[in-house]
């Protein structure tokens, strides 16, 4: 793999701002009941659409190694914010799943994909954040 750089800029000043990775974007904002433009997805939601993606990816990934053709995935992903500065409750997903191949299979293969999926990792031995750089343009 190589490095995921991911990059966000506000639109017009506001909340709004187009997050791109690559050439690949999606719309990120505050709730407008938060101040914001409720135009697009809030940190919250991008954490847990990164697990619920990973999980997803993952399936189709390990499903492909192990033979088994998936017809349909559905991961839902929550989790809630609490405290003073809020931080996340622990995220729960659920995996719905449907394959050419038995139930006992189909399980093992969530049951794997959740031991090594990349995300639901970095998330469970603490990948460290760090601001390595502020640049300030006033005025």
């Amino acid at each position: 793999m190589g490095a995921y750089d991911v990059e966000i800029i506000s639109v017009d000043g506001r909340t709004t701002a187009l997050g791109s990775a690559g050439a690949f974007t999606l719309v990120v904002d505050r709730p407008a009941e938060a101040g914001g433009g409720g135009q697009g997805f809030n940190g919250g939601q991008l954490l847990n659409l990164a697990v619920a993606g990973c999980i997803s990816n993952d399936l189709f990934r390990e499903a492909a190694r192990a033979g088994i053709r998936l017809r349909r995935v559905q991961v839902t992903a929550s989790s809630d914010y609490a405290g003073d500065s809020p931080v996340s409750t622990p995220i729960r997903y659920d995996v719905e799943i449907q394959g050419d191949a038995s139930e006992e299979e189909l399980r093992r293969l969530v049951e794997r994909v959740d031991q090594i999926a990349e995300i639901p990792n970095s998330l469970r031995g603490g990948t460290a954040v760090h601001l390595s750089s502020t640049r300030i343009v006033a005025g």
